[in-house]
């Protein structure tokens, strides 16, 4: 099982960017597929969820109407986008999968700063 994040950078207050996660090594269109992130010194939280069966999503409190979870079952890839863009999004983002057991990508680094 693999998990490859990428997308992330530095970004301005107020600007967007689009993660990506491209799965491998499992039936990806039957997992759940998430995005968490964590910043220095906090836990690890979830951000958004898209489901397997349906494509329903599920979002934090704190990026509702900001972010947006998608996939693309042929490409095996799971999208964040996220704009309005503020400082405390800076994290390192990790994509999330949900299938028996959870896989983990690497993680990706978004720091939003002027």
């Amino acid at each position: 099982v693999q998990l490859v994040e990428s997308g992330g950078g530095l970004v301005q207050p107020g600007g967007s960017l689009r993660l990506s996660c491209e799965a491998s090594g499992f039936p990806f269109s039957s997992a759940v597929m998430r995005w968490f992130r964590q910043a220095p010194g906090k836990e690890r939280e979830m951000v958004a969820a898209i489901s397997s069966i349906n494509g329903g999503t599920n979002y934090a409190d704190s990026v509702k109407g900001r972010f947006t979870i998608s996939r693309d079952n042929v490409k095996n890839t799971v999208y964040l986008q996220m704009n309005s863009l503020k400082p405390e999004d800076t994290a390192v983002y990790f994509c999330n999968a949900v299938f028996g057991r959870n896989y983990w990508g690497q993680g990706t680094q978004v720091t939003v700063s002027s």
